[in-house]
């Protein structure tokens, strides 16, 4: 009877795989709707009554329903490399010579569309799904198995003559119509929208109900196999391999025998992408050849036989509504132009930063303008210009605030600065609040459960003013606070209790005296061992310490003369707050960086900034904070910017990547 049974199950898991991916897959699905409900009921009640013939990888599983709290983080078998970008055919041209000068033999180009997702990392056993990984740092990531499995674009089975063992990495997106009833129904229910499918879908993958997964309709398309053995000597074939297998990999991928054939591709997608169902951001290029592959290998960050494209930023017009200015922790006043909505790169953009007065004159912005906005990267609106034949002549020029939005305070602008900033820091509400959000913040006192929301909460119900307050709070106090429960209540008890263990040199720079970062506070907690040491030091003592200009020297003894911030001072104090030098304070392990600047730049992998920096110091050396002649290192991680190529072109700078750095304080 068993044996019957455990047939009947598996033939059924066999009949409904095949018509997902006739389905998904093949775009040509073999039976009905209701059809395959009625088989999916099936199997689920004989997989009810027969848990014995439980299958991790059963087709009932695309529903979703497990609960996952937590994402334990995976160590990636095969490190997930970035992509270096290139952003005009002058930039492939020069890749396809430096390709070609270390090969010296003829190239194919491999062209896929680069969709704009999330990246995944999904590992093979048996023609099995067993693990799917998120691209996380490159090195690890958070295992979301559970709801990969939820996306009827990746098979749970495989088929055909497939390796034994293999990943297959891909990029998890959000088409563009799922995306729209996504933000019907959020709209519906009275929710804010979101702002574009990639960071949806990303943020789908990390949900804990992989039946809320399931109901976003996320789909996957596949292009990378990677393994210790490759079955082909072309990643061409590897593609063709894989669509056999049962992926999806895309339909518009294109084998290029030149460079020219590669511009045709570009050119004709980057005048059709809005034509897609989906967000592209530009186009991927790889050799074709595995074995010119592995001759080329790999930077620090990248691979050398494979490059990004990406598509120039789209512009579009809108209206400019008004312009509104907002207040930042440190006073700085930011002006916002709010506009007309507008679809630009794929998603609706209603805001757009004017980043200063001069801006706003270089404009020449007037009330009611058309101005063309276009997207830094795809990613963050700005204004470009403005089309004045359509400007309303009534219309007034857009004359910049003399007074602060939130508190009426006269603004001020000093003579070295492009922002103007409002001087009323301690009653100013926005400065008061980004201030305490600043002291609980990761790299000051870290106090978990107090996120900027519950604080702006109790600062509206006038529980906190200043960070000394929170160490007056009960619990009782919070826990009448909207979606506040016993427990999160408690964390923010216990968060404040453990941050009096915090050492000084973090309190320091979490109190926020302007110009005091984290370095300028590690520097002050070496030279005084005491909030009362230095309370009591002048300028001209101050600026005596390496790095410590007039400015930061008299914002340091500004703060200190203010009777309202030595109050706060003192209860921190009282309540325990460690404000003397304690033996965390960074010691001297070595002097082998000794007289050595260094600057760290782009998303570091082997360890964090903050890690980085406390290495330097530990060995002698010397943090900086810009590229400059006085630069002697420059430790780069991936999507490293600006700053890299400012080093490049000062010439004496050694750029190192993080293992040589790391190599640098061994040696």
């Amino acid at each position: 009877m068993n044996d019957k049974i455990s047939q009947q199950i598996e033939d059924l898991r066999a009949e409904l795989h095949q018509h997902n991916h006739n389905y998904y897959i093949e775009d040509h699905p073999t039976i009905s709707d209701f059809d395959f409900d009625v088989k999916l009921k099936e199997l689920q009640e004989l997989e009810k009554s027969y848990p014995e013939f439980y299958d991790a990888n059963s087709p009932t599983l695309r529903v979703g329903g497990e609960i996952t709290k937590n994402f334990p983080t995976i160590q990636h078998q095969f490190r997930m490399y970035s992509l270096d970008n290139s952003y005009d055919f002058d930039d492939l041209e020069d890749w396809e010579k430096r390709i070609i000068k270390t090969i010296a033999e003829p190239v194919e180009f491999v062209a896929e569309l680069k969709y704009d997702g999330a990246s995944i990392s999904i590992f093979y056993e048996n023609g099995k799904l067993k693990q799917a990984v998120t691209r996380g740092d490159g090195f690890q990531g958070d295992e979301i198995t559970a709801n990969v499995k939820t996306i009827s674009d990746i098979p749970l089975t495989l088929s055909g003559n497939f390796p034994t063992q293999f990943f297959m990495r891909g990029e998890i997106y959000l088409a563009r119509k799922n995306f729209n009833k996504i933000n019907k129904r959020r709209e519906e229910e009275g929710l804010d929208l979101f702002m574009n499918p990639r960071n949806t879908a990303s943020g789908s993958l990390k949900m804990q109900d992989s039946a809320e997964v399931r109901k976003r309709g996320l789909s996957a398309v596949l292009y990378q196999y990677i393994s210790t053995e490759i079955p082909a000597k072309t990643h061409w074939e590897l593609l063709q391999n894989a669509r056999k297998w049962g992926f999806k990999v895309s339909d518009q991928a294109k084998l290029c025998n030149s460079l020219d054939e590669v511009k045709s591709f570009i050119s004709y997608w980057d005048e059709h992408r809005h034509e897609l169902p989906f967000e592209i951001d530009g186009i991927v290029l790889k050799v074709n050849s595995i074995k010119q592959q592995a001759q080329l290998g790999y930077t620090a960050k990248s691979p050398r036989w494979a490059m990004a494209y990406k598509f120039k930023a789209e512009k579009v017009e809108t209206e400019l509504l008004s312009v509104t200015y907002q207040v930042g922790r440190t006073g700085a006043i930011t002006p916002v132009a709010n506009l007309k909505p507008v679809l630009l790169a794929g998603t609706i953009v209603k805001r757009a930063s004017l980043h200063n007065e001069d801006i706003i004159k270089k404009l020449g912005l007037h009330e009611h303008d058309f101005v063309f906005v276009e997207k830094g990267g795809e990613i963050i609106p700005k204004i470009v210009g403005i089309n004045e034949e359509k400007r309303n002549i009534a219309n007034k020029e857009i004359q910049y605030p003399t007074n602060c939005p939130e508190c009426g305070t006269e603004l001020i602008r000093l003579d070295d600065q492009a922002i103007h900033f409002c001087p009323n820091d301690l009653h100013c509400p926005p400065q008061v609040v980004g201030r305490m959000i600043h002291y609980v913040s990761r790299k000051a006192l870290n106090i978990e459960g107090l996120g900027a929301e519950t604080i702006e909460q109790l600062y509206r119900e006038k529980l906190v003013e200043n960070p000394a307050d929170f160490y007056a709070l009960t619990k009782e106090q919070i826990l009448p606070l909207e979606r506040m429960a016993e427990k999160s209540a408690q964390n923010i008890i216990d968060g404040v209790e453990n941050s009096k263990q915090i050492p000084f040199e973090k309190v320091l720079f979490g109190i926020g005296i302007k110009h005091v970062g984290e370095t300028v506070a590690k520097k002050l907690a070496k030279n005084y061992d005491s909030i009362d040491d230095l309370k009591n030091a002048t300028a001209e003592d101050l600026i005596q310490i390496e790095d410590i200009g007039e400015k930061i020297a008299d914002s340091i003894v500004k703060f200190f003369n203010d009777s309202e911030n030595m109050l706060m001072i003192e209860r921190l104090k009282s309540y325990g707050v460690q404000l003397v030098k304690g033996d965390s304070v960074t010691e001297t392990l070595s002097n082998i960086l000794e007289d050595k600047t260094f600057l760290f730049t782009g998303k570091l992998s082997l360890f964090t900034r903050e890690a980085a920096e406390e290495m330097v110091e530990k060995h002698g050396g010397k943090n900086i904070s810009a590229v400059s002649k006085n630069l002697n290192y420059l430790v780069v991680g991936e999507k490293a910017g600006s700053k890299l190529k400012k080093a490049q072109t000062i010439g004496t700078i050694e750029i190192l990547d993080e293992q040589q750095f790391l190599n640098l304080i061994t040696e």
